[in-house]
């Protein structure tokens, strides 16, 4: 002090003001504040806010095991395998199994939570806790494979606390980000980091997610599901640990795109498509030479009659320049820019038609459901029945339930792989198909698909094929 004292020029510093000085000095210093750093910065407060609105979700599933009286005694696998294929599958025994996750309330008064849909899949129980360890049921509202994202509801009729929400469309590239969640148990575990990258695009085993959030904040298993934070502490993504060969890279799912999501598992309890009603395809430089036009956007090459396309006074031979501003350049950005749409939101589609372009307002509908048969015919080139006494005693079946094909166009993929009238279809892509109902749900979920897996059963046998789907868009 006496140092600090002495550099203090009072030959510069009026009397009265050095008096001031010296005092306060010495309040400050005997009370300690004079050189405390206040340690509570933004992360901190951002993490004391949304803390209350992570939870972590315990889901129980359970997996089956073939359980014959020769399992245990060490005998050779292949004899012991040949075994098991004489004892019924009720006698499989079945483990209970436990995956952690993490997940965020989203709606306080409902107590709606947001995670990933792998983290409660194949839950036959889930289990919130709080940070305070309180425990809860929660039950599924919906799931969205294709997205990763889940919706569940709290059993309470307490009012929980929520994150707020924040804007993933202005985030920028740099800017300090904060997740929060369970890795490998640890409940409410706080990382840092900034946002390295946004529109990337994830390949997994079974398919590819886009327009992720890139961050370098720590994010492993169990942290799926919980909220990537901007410093504010509001929710701008959604973390997923879906990159297994991720080393200091993590990723999330953008909120702007997640709320679309959200709303239609909460409404419908699924995601539901937003059709325009028309078909679309490259653009390439043959094409744009043919048509004289710059090669940019993608062709309209069929309209539904009586879709919101056909209303609004689009052709066929339109280019699609963008929608709601957002530039469409390939069949890709068409799909993603739709997806990011409601049902009976209004957009606007820029057209180039003969080198004018054009402004088309029109607004997203539903799918209409009684053209879905039709949509069987021309995308798979199936024409399909319910499987009833009729049918099973003209085709000769043993099967209770799927849904029969009657006919198949000639030149279709089916057809020429070897699919014949009588086969039954039981599921397509994650969908089980029982009823005609199921069937026509399936096709115009999938309807967009270049391909779907149809599990199909001939007589005994049961047979996955990969099916192509014609003129998809």
């Amino acid at each position: 002090m006496s140092k600090m004292m002495k550099q203090i020029n009072h030959k510069t510093m009026p009397p009265g003001l050095l008096t001031v000085f010296l005092l306060i000095f010495l309040i400050l210093f005997h009370s300690g504040y004079c050189f405390a750093i206040s340690r509570e910065n933004s992360v901190v407060r951002a993490v004391r806010k949304v803390s209350p609105a992570v939870v972590n979700i315990s889901s129980q599933y359970e997996i089956r095991k073939n359980s014959s009286p020769f399992s245990g005694y060490g005998m050779d696998p292949r004899i012991e395998s040949f075994f098991h294929d004489f004892f019924s599958p009720e006698l499989q025994r079945r483990e209970k199994r436990t995956s952690l996750g993490s997940g965020v309330i989203i709606d306080g008064p409902h107590g709606f939570v947001l995670t990933n849909t792998h983290v409660v899949e194949k839950a036959t129980k889930i289990t919130i806790t709080f940070k305070d360890e309180k425990e809860f049921e929660a039950t599924i509202v919906g799931m969205d494979p294709d997205s990763d994202l889940a919706v569940l509801k709290i059993k309470t009729d307490s009012s929980l606390p929520a994150v707020q929400m924040g804007n993933s469309d202005d985030i920028m590239i740099g800017e300090s980000v904060i997740a929060i969640g369970n890795p490998f148990g640890f409940s409410h575990t706080v990382t840092t980091g900034v946002v390295s990258s946004v529109d990337r695009s994830v390949k997994t085993s079974d398919r590819v997610f886009h327009k992720f959030i890139q961050t370098d904040a720590s994010i492993n298993p169990g942290n799926s599901g919980g909220p990537l934070l901007n410093i504010n502490g509001e929710l701008i993504g959604i973390n997923t640990a879906i990159y297994a060969q991720a080393q200091g890279i993590g990723f999330a799912i953008p909120i702007n795109r997640a709320k679309r999501i959200v709303s239609d598992l909460i409404t419908y309890g699924t995601v539901i498509q937003p059709w325009i009603g028309i078909t679309v395809q490259p653009l390439d430089a043959n094409l744009s030479a043919y048509l004289n036009v710059e090669n940019r956007g993608v062709f309209i090459k069929s309209i539904f009659n009586g879709s919101p396309s056909d209303k609004a006074g689009l052709k066929e031979g339109d280019i699609l320049l963008s929608i709601n501003g957002h530039l469409v350049t390939a069949i890709r950005d068409y799909h993603q820019k739709l997806n990011d749409i409601s049902i009976g939101q209004k957009i606007t589609l820029e057209i180039n038609r003969k080198g004018k372009r054009l402004q088309i307002p029109l607004k997203a509908s539903r799918f209409p459901m009684n053209l879905a048969l039709d949509l069987a015919k021309d995308r798979l080139g199936v024409q399909v029945a319910e499987v009833n006494d009729s049918t099973r005693s003209k085709y000769r079946l043993n099967a209770v339930s799927g849904i029969l094909i009657e006919k198949l166009r000639r030149n279709s993929y089916l057809a020429q792989i070897g699919v014949k009238p009588g086969d039954i279809i039981h599921q397509i892509d994650e969908d089980k198909i029982n009823t005609l109902s199921d069937f026509k749900s399936a096709i115009v979920k999938y309807r967009d698909k270049p391909s779907v897996v149809l599990l199909i059963q001939r007589g005994a046998y049961l047979y996955n094929i990969n099916a192509i789907m014609k003129d998809n868009g």
